[in-house]
């Protein structure tokens, strides 16, 4: 069932948005580096690695430089334009495509570098990617400010001991608690805090989700 919802919805978003998407290429083809998109290897559904598509935003080996595979607010890595791609989440347009491959869902856990997958043992690694990746859902909703938060800490350090084990249970509890109702919950509050960042919505429809320790809590704006 939501399989074809993830194909149906993906199709229409892309012809909706096909005329943004045109002009953000056109302007990515002739500023900044030049280049229009970002291809890296992730880790999927059943583990299975795969070449997740997103809009260039960031400066030509910029994973192997600074803080590597994490990003953080103001990041000197990150092209003029790609500021403005990142906040809107227009970066992840792209992924639409993944996800009429099959690759991905519009909502599921984030999918992973072989890097970020090290915080995760490997039950929880075969727990959290028994289903499809998604582009957006309940971690990312969570941590829609995670650039920001890692600015203020010691970036790798604090995603491995802080974010990651947090991150670990929201993704979890989705995995127990996938259901149509969820799914359409998790894309409306994606589509609402990218109008307002700043929105607790999130806890006031997710109740249940695991709560966030006591050294996270003002971070991740939480609502009890």
């Amino acid at each position: 069932m939501l399989r074809i919802f993830d194909i149906i919805f993906s199709l229409l978003a892309l012809i909706f948005l096909s005329p943004l998407i045109l002009i953000v290429v056109v302007i990515l083809r002739f500023s900044g580096e030049g280049k229009i998109f970002f291809l890296q290897k992730r880790i999927g559904h059943n583990l299975v690695d795969f070449t997740v598509i997103k809009f260039a935003t960031m400066k030509k080996n910029s994973p192997f430089i600074g803080t590597k595979t994490l990003t953080i607010k103001n990041d000197p890595r990150i092209l003029p334009i790609g500021h403005y791609l990142r906040k809107t989440k227009i970066n992840e347009l792209p992924q639409l495509i993944n996800i009429i491959l099959g690759q991905m869902s519009l909502i599921g856990p984030r999918p992973l570098t072989k890097e970020a997958l090290k915080s995760y043992s490997y039950e929880e690694q075969k727990l959290i990617f028994s289903i499809r990746p998604g582009l957006s859902g309940i971690g990312s909703i969570v941590f829609r400010n995670e650039e920001e938060i890692l600015s203020l800490n010691e970036a790798n350090k604090y995603y491995v001991n802080v974010i990651a084990p947090y991150k670990k249970k929201l993704e979890s509890w989705y995995v127990h608690n996938k259901s149509v109702k969820y799914y359409f919950l998790c894309i409306f509050i994606t589509m609402w805090i990218v109008i307002f960042p700043n929105s607790k919505l999130v806890w006031k429809v997710f109740k249940k989700i695991p709560e966030p320790p006591e050294n996270i809590k003002k971070e991740v704006n939480f609502y009890n």
